[in-house]
């Protein structure tokens, strides 16, 4: 359907306002709404219906889920934007502390991350609640991440069994993620504790991610709680501790230490400033890592 859903003419698929829908098999959704299976299943028609017959569309189940969650979750942008026009939270939290912005993120639904944060959905969590931007990144949702950044989201925030967004981007092996994290100046030596992003890259041995992080200024001499750097923790023989080795017998270039070094004193928050400095195009492409 393209993330619109077609409106269903069928009078069948309508709900009365009085049907109920009980199965006490479901655990806690047992007490799902007509309103919580129309915004699941993506029937537009239904839920207006329904709206209209006065159903309330913050409607909670045991868990606390609302409509909204649901019609994240099936990523039915269509479902989610009447719902919203007719006043559902986009803020409200389940017990677990899901929000319908971690569903978007969850299926990578953009167009529902786009229509919460412009509607005051918060762009990131409290920090033992499940994190939109780590949720985003963890399956390679680039698309949210890039939502969630431009809408003010910590691209920094560090959670403390998770680490920070970049950290996750290394472990699950996300380049773009990992690459758009750094571009809005991510920390490139924080990651989870004492593991730097690069440790976690390495161990992974996903050469292509070590290579980017270096390019930012990764630490390779960094150590973790066993003491061990980055090389330290790479599989034995295998291209990514090769490449570690030779990054550490060859000299930097002046030109990397300069852009790192720009872009350091420019700071996180003025990196966007950087395409207006009155420099060639191709040096202020450089310094955006464009």
């Amino acid at each position: 359907m393209n993330n619109m859903e077609k409106e269903d003419n069928d009078d069948d698929n309508v709900w009365n306002a009085s049907a109920v829908i009980l199965d006490i098999d479901s655990g806690s959704w047992a007490d799902r709404s007509p309103l919580h299976d129309a915004a699941s299943q993506g029937r537009l028609l239904a839920l207006r219906t329904l709206i209209l017959q006065g159903h309330n569309v913050n409607v909670l189940t045991i868990d606390h889920v609302t409509p909204l969650h649901e019609a994240c979750l099936g990523d039915h942008v269509a479902c989610a934007r009447a719902l919203i026009d007719a006043g559902a939270n986009v803020n409200g939290s389940t017990i677990d502390g899901v929000t319908p912005l971690f569903n978007a993120c969850t299926v990578g639904s953009v167009a529902c991350t786009e229509i919460l944060l412009e509607n005051g959905a918060k762009p990131q969590s409290l920090v033992y609640h499940p994190s939109p931007i780590h949720e985003a990144t963890s399956k390679g949702h680039y698309g949210c991440v890039e939502a969630l950044v431009t809408w003010g989201a910590d691209v920094d925030m560090d959670i403390p069994h998770l680490g920070t967004a970049l950290y996750t981007a290394c472990v699950c092996q996300e380049l773009e993620c990992a690459r758009k994290l750094l571009r809005e100046g991510a920390n490139v030596q924080k990651g989870k504790s004492l593991d730097s992003p690069l440790h976690a890259a390495a161990e992974k041995d996903c050469t292509a991610v070590v290579k980017l992080l270096l390019d930012f200024g990764a630490d390779i001499n960094a150590r973790n709680t066993e003491f061990q750097r980055p090389v330290d923790v790479a599989p034995p023989s295998s291209l990514t501790e090769g490449f570690l080795l030779l990054y550490e017998a060859t000299p930097r270039l002046l030109s990397q230490l300069c852009r790192q070094c720009i872009r350091t004193c420019v700071g996180r928050d003025r990196l966007h400033l950087l395409s207006h400095l009155p420099l060639p195009n191709r040096l202020k492409c450089y310094l955006q890592y464009q």
